[in-house]
């Protein structure tokens, strides 16, 4: 299935790197971009991938755009609005790695056969897309009245984008907590670590949970993580799952609910190198579960 990128930074340049390299049923039919020196399109071309610097106009413009049937968006939310608006003539799905959220949040290991039909799949966040399949393995054996995620990323990995989205990231990760992971109530908390050299991606997720089985929870996390390691070879436990008793009532957290114990997970996340660093696994988990939704739609509609 022909596919086009949108975004010739350093998310759509791994992406591309990524369906051209380890895609199974896509084909690489067009990075775009909109600064013609960009270093994403010169690659490209190098590639002998074929490339338009005029943005999604250019993108429709181009010869054998009506054989394009996936489009990734690794701009911006404002411009994903935008890009959205212009494909909406076509015969095209979109899937958005921005915060813009115009369709439903798709976690892979969660839920992606459920919004298989849906036009445009948004990829939640990095932190997101790290942790949310650990709560969703946590709710999947216990009732989760409260889910709170730490993502620690090298500062370096932070681009201009991520910086200007912090409240975003932590609204849309902690709404996706809820609406995917199954948590009643979610917090996102975001930490750009500046250490030199650079750290890998590391997650935090921390559970209340009520009477806990706890051989049910460790065994749907490990699960869980293996599960995600099939298409993110760098997403690993850290250290063991841990579950212990309160101290103390958490009303503030989680209301009426009687939890007894928290579930600590924590995790480590390294990229692939394919064009990032390996210690940006937060950009990586993101192009890594793009594809694997992308290759999911072309083996469902093909």
């Amino acid at each position: 299935m022909k596919v086009a990128v949108i975004g010739s930074g350093n998310i759509g340049t791994d992406l591309m790197i990524k369906v051209l390299r380890v895609g199974q049923r896509l084909e690489m039919g067009a990075l775009v971009g909109i600064d013609p020196e960009s270093d994403g399109l010169a690659r490209a071309d190098r590639l002998g991938v074929p490339t338009t610097s005029g943005g999604v106009e250019g993108l429709v413009a181009m010869p054998g755009f009506e054989d394009v049937r996936i489009v990734f968006d690794a701009t911006s939310a404002k411009a994903h609005e935008a890009n959205a608006r212009a494909l909406a003539p076509h015969d095209i799905r979109l899937i958005d790695l921005t915060p813009a959220a115009l369709g439903p949040f798709v976690v892979p290991a969660v839920n992606l056969d459920h919004h298989l039909d849906a036009r445009d799949l948004n990829m939640v966040t990095c932190g997101g897309q790290a942790t949310i399949p650990v709560v969703a393995a946590v709710g999947s054996t216990t009732h989760v009245p409260y889910a709170e995620i730490v993502a620690s990323i090298a500062s370096r990995s932070a681009g201009p984008g991520t910086r200007a989205n912090i409240d975003e990231f932590t609204e849309t990760t902690a709404a996706a907590i809820e609406s995917v992971g199954g948590a009643r109530r979610g917090k996102a908390v975001i930490v750009l670590n500046p250490a030199e050299p650079p750290l890998v991606m590391r997650d935090t997720v921390f559970c209340l949970v009520e009477d806990p089985d706890d051989r049910a929870i460790t065994h749907a996390v490990e699960r869980m993580v293996e599960d995600v390691a099939t298409y993110v070879p760098g997403y690993r436990l850290k250290r063991p799952v841990q579950i212990t008793p309160l101290d103390g009532p958490v009303h503030t957290l989680v209301g009426d609910s009687a939890v007894t114990h928290r579930v600590s997970v924590f995790l480590e996340v390294e990229g692939a190198a394919h064009h990032l660093p390996a210690y940006a696994g937060n950009l990586d988990i993101m192009t890594s579960a793009a594809l694997r939704v992308g290759e999911r739609i072309a083996e469902t509609t093909t």
